[in-house]
């Protein structure tokens, strides 16, 4: 059965992020989400919580597996659904993300202040809550691709090396010169690894 993927991008809710690494991955069935409300994102009245765009993402589930592609808080959205459904959820790739922890003492810089700033609009649910499952990190058993940049503030290498530790099978990418748009940035270097790592399970299966 063919894996469809998700396409889960960051507090800046564009829909759009993830199109120039998915352009690149035209043999890839691609489902691209938007959040409610966060960043130019219109709103939705019924997306009012981080569990509310969990929500979203497990609506579109049709039966089929899915292979989760994240960006920063999306990547613990996709961590969050991976734990509740696994056998739904078959490959996760993480971008920059935390899964929800409290990263500061591997030297990361709060995002929520320029964030305020650049979107004053957004409700305070966006930067008050936290998607949190540090705490269940180790029961994550889908295999994990790990893409970090060089050179992000928000979410330094150094927590993509702890990823690579607590998560039973995961592997870290460093791409030099990436920061935290990597995924925009970087599209050309990160969607050969993307698809590479997407298509090792199939390969399996078909064996």
């Amino acid at each position: 059965m063919t894996a469809r993927a998700f396409f889960l991008p960051g507090v800046g809710g564009d829909p759009h992020f993830w199109q120039p690494v998915g352009a690149l991955l035209p043999d890839h069935e691609q489902v691209h989400f938007g959040w409610p409300g966060l960043g130019n994102t219109p709103p939705d009245p019924d997306v009012n919580s981080y569990e509310d765009l969990i929500r979203l993402v497990v609506a579109r589930f049709d039966g089929r597996p899915v292979d989760l592609v994240a960006q920063s808080m999306g990547g613990a959205l996709a961590m969050a659904i991976a734990l509740r459904y696994p056998d739904m959820v078959r490959r996760l790739v993480l971008t920059v993300t935390a899964g929800g922890m409290d990263i500061s003492r591997l030297g990361a810089s709060d995002w929520r202040p320029d964030y305020r700033r650049e979107f004053p609009h957004v409700a305070d649910w966006v930067v008050d809550q936290r998607p949190d499952v540090s705490r269940h990190i180790a029961d994550i058993a889908q295999p994990t691709l790990l893409l970090w940049g060089d050179d992000d503030p928000i979410s330094p290498v150094a927590v993509g090396q702890y990823l690579q530790s607590a998560l039973p099978d995961a592997r870290l990418h460093v791409v030099m010169g990436g920061q935290h748009d990597l995924a925009r940035t970087h599209a050309a270097k990160i969607a050969p690894l993307i698809s590479d790592f997407l298509a090792e399970k199939c390969q399996r299966s078909s064996a």
